[in-house]
């Protein structure tokens, strides 16, 4: 019997209480790694891990804020104490709240810049040197992160969430050239319009009622569409690295 493309693996999944993180982590212990689910919501978490346990696979809750780098080096430490050392991190965790720049929230600009930006580095940090310690024993090492095709294009109302998206992408080619030659991937994955928690919490009048036509034509990515990505990304032998990877909508132009 082949093993399953994750086993032996130790994984840690952000912002893993719903959405495509939740979907990731489920995809990521049913290919049979050990997977940690971090997020702040704990409750949500507790059932999450249950359900991968009942089928059969191995997870851990940890609550974790990635906008605190000591709650994010504890995690590190956690996970490495349960599970072992961690050789995969899919840093995920985010949120979106646009708005048009003549609105000046900007504490809804700080909440996205703490989470997209300083969050992803937080967990960059704490966990890299399992990372770096994984590839030097000859391990499949990955850094998976989330950006989003808006780090591409130009939509109104999203200049904020777009730019720390842009950063993450910009972030992850300089990983790569940095960490590729310890033998240490990175890549990152853009997706269009998905229906997570994101889409459905937006409020502004403008961008609500984009996405809401944008319902009407386009079938949305289901996070299910974007775990199976990190699934395979993630199975490459590992000597390859997919670095960027676009996934979109059929009828998603741009």
């Amino acid at each position: 019997m082949n093993a399953k493309p994750g086993s032996g693996r130790i994984a840690v999944v952000t912002g893993a209480s719903s959405g495509i993180g939740l979907a990731t982590a489920q995809q990521l212990a049913a290919d049979g790694a050990k997977v940690a689910l971090l997020a702040r919501r704990g409750d949500r978490l507790s059932d999450a891990v249950d359900a991968i346990r009942a089928r059969g696979g191995i997870a851990i809750a940890v609550e974790v804020d990635v906008t605190s780098q000591a709650s994010v080096d504890r995690a590190a430490q956690y996970v490495q104490t349960e599970l072992g050392r961690v050789d995969l991190v899919f840093n995920n965790a985010g949120i979106m709240l646009p708005g048009p720049i003549g609105e000046g929230k900007f504490d809804e600009w700080q909440q996205m810049i703490d989470l997209n930006v300083s969050g992803a580095l937080r967990v960059i940090r704490a966990f890299l040197p399992q990372l770096q310690q994984a590839a030097k024993e000859g391990a499949r090492a990955d850094v998976i992160n989330t950006s989003s095709i808006t780090g591409q294009y130009v939509y109104p109302y999203f200049a904020v969430y777009s730019a720390t998206k842009a950063f993450v992408s910009h972030l992850s080619r300089h990983l790569r050239a940095e960490l590729g030659p310890g033998d240490v991937r990175v890549s990152m994955i853009e997706p269009g319009v998905v229906e997570t928690e994101l889409v459905n919490h937006v409020t502004f009048g403008g961008a609500h009622d984009w996405l809401a036509n944008a319902a009407k034509t386009v079938e949305f990515l289901q996070p299910e569409d974007v775990a199976g990505v990190v699934g395979y990304l993630a199975s490459l032998p590992k000597h390859v690295n997919l670095q960027q990877v676009v996934v979109m909508p059929t009828r998603q132009g741009m």
